[in-house]
């Protein structure tokens, strides 16, 4: 995939609904993360789509990857590119809805719903309010952060001597999960089922592994669940499952649809962050020399990578018929909104494509918007404002190791494998 792309560079003939105009058909496959690239800025190839002369709904090719497809549920997707329009569709809860997003559990014949995520109004707010004060600002501080920064600080000095390690495969994908793991209390032996099981679900495009995995996953969590509520500790499983919403206990279907939720979202997103923040920092040495002189701008240089990161674009389907952007939008018609382009659109960030540690209104749609922005997003700033501050206090200038591969999936699936090197005398 080449940086100079251009609208008739994308367009596609497929079969489409007939209120998609010819003009508007598009295969746009290629932003939503599964075609690698080496760009340093790996989220490049959208560029064009920030241009004003780009129409502002576009509907994309179905994709042979992802849960529309493997279930047939598709036809293809309406995709919109811009900061305002990507605005609209995860604030305006009149005309989209977030019902069946991420629900993979349908392709083995579940019917629960994932909590609080495919959940619309009015009984979103009553899930997200059972769940907040376990992931605020205050309770992260207080209850995360010390547990945050025992694991990161072990981390960094297992691997300070040694002058390397693949932080993608040894350090991302482990680090978080770590914290992960411990906040709902699962089991330290899980680790590696765990992270095969999601990989499966979210990466593999197979169905029969998909269908494998979450068969796996699901009988687990039930187990586990069944165990929480008899032996109740003080993790947030058991606090799920003992737990009351709107003074009465959860059903059964509520307790897996939250905990299998929480386990979907929990495993690598951070991840992807954490490895796509590392390689550009390993391919431009100035920008981690800046961080590390001046550690007090660790929290906007966090805001940054996460805008010019975004590890996924989000899924919305329309409420009713509606006209939009001379469009005419039909019930049930799919909505993605790309985020690799809202976050990169020159109308509302200056030079866009620039890294700017020190960027100021930095409201960018990494963690979506609206009343599903992401439950976690605390937790996660914390998790990558913590690594920052620990890793420069131990970890001198480092790069990628000579020979290694820095292609990267601009998106969810990212970089497996991420070799850094550095002076361990200097360490």
């Amino acid at each position: 995939m080449t940086q100079a792309l251009t609208l008739d560079a994308v367009r596609a003939e497929f079969d489409a609904p007939e209120n998609v105009p010819e003009d508007r058909k598009v295969d746009l496959n290629f932003a939503m993360g599964s075609v690698p690239n080496d760009l340093v800025d790996p989220y490049e190839p959208c560029e064009f789509l920030n241009h004003p002369d780009i129409p502002r709904l576009l509907y994309n090719k179905p994709s042979m990857m992802g849960l529309g497809a493997i279930s047939g549920a598709r036809q293809g997707n309406w995709v919109v590119t811009h900061y305002e329009d990507i605005d609209r569709v995860y604030t305006d809860n009149e005309h989209f809805s977030n019902a069946g997003t991420a629900e993979f559990q349908r392709l083995i014949g579940e019917t629960f719903k994932s909590i609080p995520l495919a959940i619309d109004p009015p009984d979103h707010a009553k899930y997200r309010m059972f769940l907040w004060p376990y992931f605020s600002p205050a309770r992260i501080t207080r209850d995360l952060e010390p547990e945050i920064r025992k694991v990161c600080v072990e981390m960094i000095e297992e691997i300070a001597d040694k002058g390397e390690v693949d932080m993608a495969w040894d350090f991302a994908r482990v680090f978080p999960v770590r914290i992960f793991m411990g906040l709902m209390g699962f089991p330290k032996e899980m680790f590696d089922d765990f992270l095969e099981w999601e990989w499966n679900i979210l990466h593999s495009g197979s169905l029969e592994k998909m269908q494998w995995a979450l068969s796996n996953v699901l009988k687990f969590l039930r187990g586990f669940i069944a165990e929480k509520e008899a032996n109740p500790d003080p993790f947030l499983t058991s606090s799920i499952v003992h737990g009351e919403i709107e003074g009465r206990p959860l059903t059964e279907d509520e307790k897996i649809g939250i905990v299998w939720f929480l386990w979907l979202g929990g495993l690598d997103t951070v991840a992807a962050t954490i490895a796509q923040m590392y390689r550009r920092m390993a391919l431009q040495p100035e920008l981690q020399q800046r961080i590390r002189e001046n550690p007090e701008i660790i929290n906007s240089a966090v805001e940054e990578f996460l805008r010019t990161q975004p590890i996924l674009s989000s899924a919305r389907t329309a409420t009713k018929d509606f006209e939009w952007h001379g469009i005419q939008v039909k019930k049930g018609d799919s909505f993605s909104c790309l985020n690799p382009s809202g976050n990169f659109d020159p109308a509302r960030f200056e030079d866009p494509r620039t890294f700017n540690p020190e960027r100021k209104g930095n409201r960018h749609f990494t963690f979506v918007g609206g009343i599903h922005t992401c439950l976690g997003a605390h937790l996660a700033r914390r998790e990558l404002r913590v690594l920052l501050e620990e890793w420069f206090k131990r970890i001198p200038e480092f790069r990628v190791k000579p020979g290694a591969d820095t292609t990267v999936f601009p998106g969810l699936l990212s970089i497996r494998n991420l070799p850094l090197v550095w002076d361990p005398a200097k360490a």
